[in-house]
């Protein structure tokens, strides 16, 4: 489905009106939904207290269920079917409210479980847990569904003194998606287990550490107290899934190790391969003599007896500028990689979003393990995160091409109220959507990543191979894709939603919501292997050599035919190729101007478009140069075909010449050397006799027994007459003879032995005749039993020894 479809089909949908109390003569005007300068204290200030709809913290109002889309505008939970909007099956675009009688607080952030049955909605304060209804809702005549909701933790997330609600999400891990974890600001991270209690925590995290009382002064930011966000770790066969990070407002990262759900449901798989991965740490460290060791053994020891617990269970530093905002995990697991499975620790990044729009990327390269307080291990090691890069989205140069206000206000101020989130991809994991209150960005780390695995791959001891990966790394790709700040109003219209359909019945594309609630869709493109086989960086001369191996070698000299294009294949120029789908430069959407007042153009407006226009014409100049390199490439290809099939038509007139005229020549020229051959053969077999006869005129003494040899053999085989009967030739015919005359009769007692058995199997015994015979091989086996053992009593009185009888013999003897 393309942009203009979406647009169509979703544009001025009843489920993105503004919520109740907002528009309309009586209600509130739709500017105070925007960011600016005149509603930043009320939208930081005002608004959690009120519990409204607050412009700052984490937002997320809209998720996708499938195919269902669920909206949340205010007090309200709406959901609407993309599927029946996309297939044109009902003319009236509406939408059900879901009537939840427990929500009564302004909602900020929708989870899904992982069973898509239950739907986690948190305020500012209060969190519940909706139920969805079935398939079928879409056919109620009502305009409301009925659904089961439950308050969550109302003692602790209830009144406006409890701690603000930074995020809510599902553990994957709990035993039916029923593990709903709830972060606070003050670092506590709550789990609850929906299907057990919905009131009590079953267990609770701290990640702020308690405050010292001491007598000196101690200098401390309050920003290093507060969580801004937290995220699951992700991995294989490592402590990953095991790991919590969680992000505090000043940028400090902590970890907690191991964490697991009380009533999880953990893959066996996992827990096997950790078992696998905590053997080969023992083993590795068995092999050191270092003065460590004995921490790490201990240390090895608890996680040994961590798992083995598991196993049993089995069924059979402050940051200048910005506060941080959000942070997730990033693994580049790809499905080749299952050759490596014996590879435990896989690439990690950790991403970090601030409210200045500066970005840190980190990469995991000390994994976090399992550990435990012990008085013997009294070391204070910490594991490093490296930042390895530091991406800018622009917000700061932005907000200083305007002016400050006339009340003397810095537009500057407005990052105080911007919350950068990150929405992971559903389908590439190497690409990331930040958005924050000026619009939405596209982080692509599959360059970074894909020229890391490979620096990892082919690392040394030295680590020169990562080294030269890392400077050849162009690092992170970044995209805007929707601008929402406008230059004239000094204000902008924050992205309170972005979500990516994961259903085949629905186009790969981005959906946008505003404050506003005005939607923005964006195609996707899907990415082959192809794709990313021509992106990734190069790899190591010994992969580039081991595909020609099995090709001829090319004859020494020069090259019978060079062709114009040389050997390197065309890249198209990257002005000209969009491998996402996005748009090459943002998309702006603007809240809805005061059409009372007059446009006026001011400084900052000709500032704006005098930049938009540099930037559009720069870009027309390199798409003017892209044009002019394809075009000359164009030609060059069509030179090239020219004279390729030039080089084929003298391809073909030799490939005639081989079959007609010279193929004659050729046979006739064959012949001649054949009969050379032969010529040449008998001279060389004449010379080599008259060598032979110069060198030794006499026989040796061991050609002399040779020949005495063949005579004899010769003389046993042929014999020594015509009549010599003793010769294996006379003995040979007299056999054949002999055999000759035998064989008629017996092919006639054959015949005559087949019709006896053939007679047999027709007639058969009779049930009398067999039973007579029975009973006379009875009274015969008896006889023979008797006489066996007066011929025994006889040799034991003359002494005499005998061997075992002939009945004993069929059977081996009991002991």
């Amino acid at each position: 489905m393309t942009q203009d479809e979406w647009n169509a089909i979703l544009e001025g949908h009843p489920i993105f009106t503004l919520p109740k109390g907002f528009g309309g003569p009586t209600g509130q005007s739709e500017e105070s939904l925007e960011l600016s300068t005149n509603t930043l204290r009320k939208s930081m200030f005002e608004g959690p207290l009120e519990d409204g709809l607050p412009l700052s913290g984490r937002r997320q109002v809209m998720v996708l269920k499938d195919s269902d889309l669920i909206v949340a505008a205010g007090y309200e939970l709406r959901i609407t079917s993309l599927s029946d909007s996309k297939l044109g099956r009902s003319t009236n675009r509406s939408f059900k409210v879901l009537n939840a009688p427990n929500i009564q607080f302004g909602i900020h952030q929708l989870a899904l479980n992982p069973s898509g049955k239950l739907i986690a909605v948190a305020g500012a304060y209060q969190v519940a847990v909706v139920v969805l209804p079935r398939a079928g809702y879409s056919k109620l005549v009502t305009s409301s569904v009925d659904c089961k909701s439950i308050q969550v933790g109302s003692f602790y997330h209830n009144s406006h003194s409890s701690a603000p609600i930074a995020k809510i999400e599902w553990h994957p891990w709990g035993e039916a998606g029923s593990t709903l974890m709830v972060m606070t600001v003050d670092g506590k991270l709550r789990e609850y287990d929906i299907s057990v209690d919905t009131e009590e925590p079953q267990q609770v995290l701290s990640f702020v550490p308690e405050k010292k009382s001491s007598k000196s002064y101690l200098a401390e930011d309050p920003a290093e107290r507060e969580v801004a966000s937290f995220t699951l770790g992700k991995g294989k066969a490592d402590w990953g899934p095991l790991t919590v990070y969680a992000v505090m407002r000043s940028g400090d990262i902590y970890s907690m190790c191991p964490y697991m759900p009380k009533n999880a449901s953990v893959p066996s798989s996992y827990v096997h391969a950790l078992e696998c991965f905590i053997s080969a740490k023992q083993e590795f460290l068995s092999q050191g003599t270092s003065s460590g060791t004995s921490a790490l053994s201990t240390l090895y020891d608890y996680q040994r007896k961590y798992v083995t617990a598991l196993l049993k269970q089995l069924p059979p530093g402050t940051v200048e500028g910005g506060d941080a905002t959000d942070i997730a995990y990033l693994a580049f697991i790809r499905d080749d990689d299952e050759d490596d499975a014996g590879e435990t620790e896989r690439l990690g990044i950790v991403i970090v979003t601030y409210q200045d729009g500066k970005i840190d990327v980190c990469l995991d390269v000390e994994k976090v393990e399992a550990r435990w307080e012990s008085k013997q291990d009294k070391s204070q090691d910490l594991p490093m995160l490296a930042v390895y890069e530091c991406i800018d989205l622009g917000l700061i140069s932005m907000l200083k091409q305007t002016l400050p206000s006339s009340s003397g206000t810095s537009v500057l101020d407005l990052l105080q109220a911007n919350h950068p989130v990150l929405l992971m991809d559903p389908i590439h994991d190497d690409t990331v959507y930040v958005y924050h209150a000026f619009g939405v960005h596209v982080l692509d780390f599959g360059d970074l990543l894909q020229c890391l695995t490979n620096g990892l791959r082919t690392d040394d001891d030295d680590g020169v191979a990562l080294k030269q990966a890392l400077q050849k790394s162009a690092g992170t790709r970044v995209m805007p894709v929707l601008n929402t700040y406008s230059v004239d109003r000094r204000c902008s219209n924050p992205i309170i939603a972005v979500s990516v359909p994961n259903d085949v019945y629905l186009s790969y594309s981005i959906l946008i919501l505003t404050s506003t609630f005005r939607f923005v869709s964006f195609p996707l493109n899907l990415r082959t292997d192809l794709s990313l086989s021509r992106t990734a960086p190069d790899l190591s001369d010994k992969n580039k050599t081991s595909d020609t191996e099995d090709l001829l070698a090319p004859i020494e000299g020069p090259l019978a035919y060079i062709s114009l294009l040389g050997t390197e294949p065309f890249m198209p120029p990257p002005v000209l190729s969009r491998p996402s789908g996005l748009p090459s430069n943002p998309r702006i959407t603007l809240g809805t101007p005061n059409t009372k007042a007059e446009f006026m153009l001011t400084p900052e407006t000709l500032r704006h478009l005098g930049s938009t226009i540099e930037g559009f014409t720069s870009q027309i100049h390199e798409i003017i140069l892209a044009y002019k390199a394809t075009e000359v490439r164009a030609e060059l290809q069509a030179k090239e075909f020219e004279r390729q099939q030039e080089k084929y038509r003298v391809m073909l007139d030799l490939i005639e010449q081989l079959r007609g005229s010279r193929y004659i020549k050729i046979q006739e020229r064959l012949e001649r050397i054949r009969e050379s051959y032969k010529a040449l053969a008998s001279r060389l077999d004449h010379r080599l006799q008259t060598l032979m006869q110069q060198a030794s005129p006499k026989l040796s003494e061991y050609e002399t027994k040779w020949f005495e040899e063949l005579r004899r053999m010769k003389a046993e085989i042929a014999g020594a007459g015509r009549y010599d009967e003793q010769s294996l030739a006379a003995r040979t015919s007299l056999l054949k003879r002999e055999y000759d005359r035998v064989l008629p009769s017996l092919n006639d007692m054959a015949a005559k032995e087949a019709e006896r058995k053939k007679y047999l199997n027709e007639s058969g015994l009779g049930l009398s005749q067999a039973f007579q015979f029975g009973e006379q091989s009875s009274r015969e086996r008896t006889k023979i039993v008797e006489l066996e053992e007066d011929i025994i009593k006889m040799a034991s009185k003359l002494e005499l020894s005998l061997a075992r009888p002939p009945s004993l013999r069929e059977s081996p003897q009991d002991d």
